[in-house]
């Protein structure tokens, strides 16, 4: 064995593909296999996202209706019935705050939390969040409890 005749180990070599653009002479010159003159045969393309051929393409075509608000402030709701859940679950003593909320998986850690009135509170509570409906907030001193905004 020399130089001469080192080959690959089998299986290694797994590229098989044509070389364009080698001349005349391999067959895959001149056009290099894209055909001639269009987007496709030249260098540079690329097909956008939703391109259709020209045709108007979908996202165009769809009309467009509503409005968002940029500064729009959006509130996780967590209702009566759901604190009193995690009550009678024991995972709340007396105290509720966003990270009870998040460690129970009820709020995310960046979301602003918003106490809703739906369902009863039985359990007294000192609950600390960033806003309160005035049905909750009500109900929640009704029971004895405390709120606390953020």
């Amino acid at each position: 064995m020399d130089l001469s005749n080192l080959k690959p180990a089998k299986g290694s070599v797994k590229s098989n593909n044509k070389r364009v653009g080698r001349g005349e002479g391999s067959g895959k010159g001149g056009t290099s296999t894209r055909g001639h003159k269009g987007a496709k045969s030249r260098s540079g393309y690329s097909k956008k996202i939703g391109f259709e051929g020209g045709q108007m393409p979908l996202q165009r075509r769809v009309p467009k209706f509503g409005f968002s608000n940029r500064n729009r402030v959006a509130y996780q709701g967590v209702n009566l019935d759901t604190l009193q859940r995690l009550v009678d679950e024991g995972k709340v003593e007396d105290t509720v705050d966003v990270n009870v909320l998040v460690e129970n998986g009820i709020a995310g850690k960046n979301e602003l939390v918003k106490i809703l009135g739906r369902g009863e509170l039985k359990a007294k509570l000192k609950i600390s969040v960033h806003k309160f409906s005035a049905s909750a907030k009500e109900a929640i001193e009704a029971a004895g409890g405390e709120v606390d905004t953020l």
